[in-house]
């Protein structure tokens, strides 16, 4: 996982999660306790509930994103950035700042007058965006967007024929396109990738959102750190019949999955309580091994444990080797236990496991054995007549070499 640094805060694998508090000039923005018009009054709200809650980064908005909403022109937004430069002045606290803007012009201006970094909800849809950011050599969130500068996140929207093949866009789910967006128009070294989470589009559905949850893994294939923006989202609502203003703590317990999951940064309007949900999921996170560069005879070497739990995890990761070729189910391992067996059928599945290439254990006075090997070696046994037809109903239901 290649870290970025913005504006000397370290963001990615290396460094405690971070916290992205936000801001709005926009008086439309539909979240009232974050929305300012006077720098004074966003100042002292940055300072108090932001910075001083714990927040690294303040990402502070010129519009509202609401697709209920016209988009302003990059002028109109340029109109907005005195308040938000005259916020950033008047602030005691120390934090990076953010400009969420879709427009490359816009985010030169703030660049210009003391922003950090760059939020991008167009994915690049301004062509001109990327070399801003390598100019500046500032950080910058891509959040998933088709390539179009009016609809942001509405990854649906994006004509996936033309910009793929009518056969890719066919096959591909809703998180391969995500995935896709991602990529579209590049990254650059310092892109941090934002999977788009919310309803952006009227296509765009709950469960869209829920499996792009459920494999959160997948887009550290990207091989860039990852920025959630899960507050009080619908689909977390949507789970306990909440509302907004009592979705709080379906928005922590998410967050704790979403940084043990592989998320470094994420935005927020709660700052205190997310920073501690956002601890408590890295706390817990499995450790894995990482080696710092190594200059030897062999060049500079590093060594990094991926944190790959499914095979199509493996193979967002073996993309970029253009590894084509590989099984991902080969890469990924699972354990069954298996109960009720009696001594004939124990040695029928012994046998039959190891002709597949997985292997079964268990004591020969017992009925309860265990079974495991790789995703694709149990796929291979599932398809045998020789298994048990209840452990094979399991091994084809829970999908062991597809999602």
């Amino acid at each position: 996982m290649d870290d970025v640094d913005a504006a000397g805060l370290g963001i990615g694998d290396d460094y405690p999660p971070r916290i992205m508090g936000v801001l709005n000039v926009s008086e439309e923005s539909p979240y009232d306790p974050s929305v300012f018009d006077e720098p004074d009054e966003a100042a002292a709200y940055v300072d108090a509930e932001l910075i001083g809650e714990g927040a690294d980064i303040v990402d502070v908005g010129l519009e509202s994103a609401n697709k209920r909403f016209d988009v302003l022109s990059a002028e109109q937004e340029l109109d907005r950035l005195d308040t938000a430069v005259e916020t950033l002045e008047a602030t005691s606290g120390d934090a990076v700042w953010s400009i969420e803007t879709r427009y490359a012009e816009v985010a030169e201006a703030a660049l210009d007058r003391g922003f950090d970094m760059v939020n991008d909800i167009t994915g690049f849809a301004d062509p001109e965006m990327p070399e801003v950011c390598r100019e500046y050599d500032v950080a910058v969130a891509k959040m998933a967007s088709p390539p179009d500068l009016t609809k942001p996140g509405a990854v649906r929207a994006t004509p996936w024929v033309e910009r793929e093949s009518a056969e890719w866009a066919e096959r591909a789910d809703y998180v391969d396109q995500v995935y896709e967006a991602l990529t579209q128009n590049g990254l650059t070294d310092k892109t941090i990738v934002d999977p788009a989470f919310g309803r952006w589009s009227e296509d765009q559905t709950i469960e869209d959102d829920r499996e792009t949850f459920r494999r959160l893994r997948e887009f550290r294939g990207l091989d860039r750190p990852m920025l959630v923006s899960i507050n009080r989202k619908t689909f977390l609502r949507s789970v306990a019949d909440r509302s907004t203003e009592d979705a709080l703590p379906v928005s922590l317990a998410a967050t704790s999955m979403a940084v043990e999951r592989g998320a470094h940064v994420v935005r927020t309007h709660d700052v205190a309580e997310t920073l501690d949900a956002a601890l408590v999921g890295d706390t817990f996170s499995r450790a894995r091994s990482h080696s710092g560069r190594d200059e030897s005879a062999d060049g500079e070497i590093t060594v990094e444990e991926l944190d790959v739990r499914t095979p199509d995890e493996a193979a967002r990761h073996f993309e970029r080797a253009d590894a084509t070729d590989v099984d991902p189910g080969t890469a990924v391992s699972r354990v069954y236990a298996v109960d009720g067996l009696d001594e004939s059928t124990r040695e029928r599945l012994r046998t039959a496991a190891s002709a597949a290439g997985c292997r079964f254990v268990a004591r020969p006075d017992g009925d309860e054995g265990f079974l495991y090997g790789s995703c694709s070696s149990l796929a291979s046994l599932a398809d045998r007549t020789d298994v048990p037809r209840p452990l094979a109903g399991t091994l084809a239901t829970d999908g062991v070499t597809d999602r």
